[in-house]
């Protein structure tokens, strides 16, 4: 066996940290997730670089800031000139594979015609350009040499997924084409007649057992591999297939404690507006109501429960296969889900943790102490430099302009600081609204500003108001100094330093 460390990186999309029962949820169940934590680390503190699919999961592969890579927000596809960390160990002699959802390209019909996206879901689904999707699709495609991959949500995908699909299901693609629209995304959840082994979830474990099957019988030679596994759940709309739509009983399902914050909410000079007109009603932050917000949970728990399913699947293959004292295997999201905090629902610009706050295990052999939990601050940023140092990449390889930190003092102690703190990008554009944020979250306190409201902003003390319900932002003058002076520093740091200077004056 190949003496460098593999490497199997498993994403799911829009998971929220404490939706884990080994994070303390008393409902959900998550017993692979829960071994994998008992086997490694699981960091409490993780949080993402932007909280929108886009923007953050190019952040992770870049370990940049938005503003950086240039995907500042959902719709703008990140730049191929953008160099990824998956890129420097593809050049190093890795095997570099993705399966299920991608998203470094924009999904939904562009603004002009001329704009392309080699992951637009009409393209890969109309009858007449379906073919040139599939011949025309990249290799390598920021770094992966091979994709088969996933485009869409629930149970409405196309992609790669969709062959596969065909075959099991014949006339999945007709079924396919005529469910495709813009109000689709319109919806919270809805019931699935689709079966568990036709599911999106069951394709990226199948797809990454393969992989991993190939690998072992020597189909890639002796190269070390960078098996990337993207389940597209439990993003919403919400759909549990089989048993997992109810799996979870709507009386076991709690309000969030802070569901009643929504009178609140109203009053806020930058959630207040957006509330009453929400940016895009079918994708981004809006009001809900209890009977929603109790279903949202219900079937997300079951999504959760299908996908860790998934996740023991493939953790078992990759012990059976004899790669498990051999390969680094991360678990994280690229961002959370409101899910009733405060009254509303979905992902968007807000201050709040259920966004903000990300799941994070990472079991490294030899390094990781089991059952581990880190308190310490961790952002999307940080996975580039710390995957390119525990595989031993070539410095000289490495994308020149990282802004990441490299984790692995806390791999070997979980007490170990990095940062001392987790700067978040966030800007969204809608026709002539464009919104601006951005947020700092320290060990004890997080605060938020809001482009074109000097006089307002939120602060959160995160060890004695957890739940996010006092703003101290008019009530403690010192404190906002200290924390404006170090979001703008963070913020100056931040900033991108490209193109490079070409010469002395």
């Amino acid at each position: 066996m190949n003496e460098k460390m593999n490497v199997l990186f498993i994403m799911t999309d829009q998971h929220r940290a404490d939706h884990m029962s080994c994070a303390g949820n008393p409902v959900v169940k998550t017993p692979n997730l829960d071994r994998l934590a008992k086997e490694g680390i699981r960091f409490t503190n993780a949080f993402c670089a932007n909280p929108m699919c886009m923007p953050n999961r190019s952040s992770i592969f870049t370990g940049v800031y938005p503003n950086v890579h240039g995907c500042r927000s959902n719709g703008i596809n990140l730049p191929d000139t953008v160099e990824t960390f998956v890129e420097a160990m593809r050049k190093s002699g890795y095997i570099t594979h993705n399966v299920g959802k991608m998203h470094f390209q924009f999904y939904i019909p562009p603004f002009k015609r001329k704009t392309k996206s080699a992951e637009m879901i009409g393209y890969w689904m109309h009858k007449e350009t379906s073919k040139k999707a599939k011949e025309n699709f990249p290799k390598p495609y920021y770094g992966f040499e091979d994709s088969e991959i996933t485009l869409g949500h629930g149970d409405l995908c196309g992609g790669h997924y969709l062959d596969w699909l065909e075959e099991l299901r014949p006339g999945a693609t007709k079924w396919m084409r005529k469910r495709l629209s813009l109000k689709f995304f319109d919806q919270v959840y809805y019931e699935s007649d689709m079966a568990v082994e036709h599911y999106p979830t069951t394709y990226c474990q199948e797809r990454t057992i393969n992989f991993l099957e190939k690998h072992s019988k020597g189909e890639f030679g002796d190269k070390p591999f960078f098996l990337c596994c993207s389940i597209p759940d439990p993003h919403h709309p919400v759909c549990p297939p089989g048993e997992y739509k109810d799996m979870y009983k709507t009386d076991e399902i709690s309000l969030p404690s802070t569901f009643s914050d929504i009178k609140n909410i109203y009053n806020h000079k930058f959630l207040g507006p957006l509330i009453k007109n929400p940016l895009f009603r079918g994708a981004m932050l809006r009001e809900s109501d209890e009977d929603e917000v109790k279903e949202f949970i219900r079937l997300t728990y079951g999504s959760i429960s299908l996908f860790d399913h998934a996740i023991g699947k493939i953790l078992a293959s990759l012990e059976k296969l004899g790669y498990a004292e051999n390969t680094i295997v991360i678990y994280t999201s690229d961002h959370g889900d409101l899910m009733g905090d405060h009254g509303m629902i979905y992902k968007g610009p807000s201050p709040f943790n259920g966004v903000l706050n990300v799941p994070l295990i990472m079991r490294v052999p030899g390094i990781t102490k089991p059952g581990s939990v880190s308190n310490s601050l961790v952002s999307s940023i940080d996975f580039a430099k710390t995957i390119l140092n525990l595989t031993k990449i070539r410095t000289r390889l490495h994308p020149p302009f990282i802004q990441g930190v490299d984790l692995t003092p806390v791999l070997k102690d979980y007490e170990a600081k990095v940062r001392d703190c987790a700067f978040v990008e966030e800007d969204e554009e809608f026709g002539t609204i464009t919104v601006r944020l951005r947020h700092l979250i320290t060990e004890t306190h997080k605060i938020t500003v809001y482009a074109g409201l000097e006089d307002t902003g939120d602060i959160y003390d995160r060890v004695n108001d957890p739940d996010e319900l006092n703003n101290l932002w008019d009530k403690d003058r010192d404190l906002k100094e200290r924390l404006v002076t170090k979001i703008l520093h963070e913020n100056l740091k931040a900033q991108t330093k490209i193109p490079k200077r070409q010469a002395s004056s």
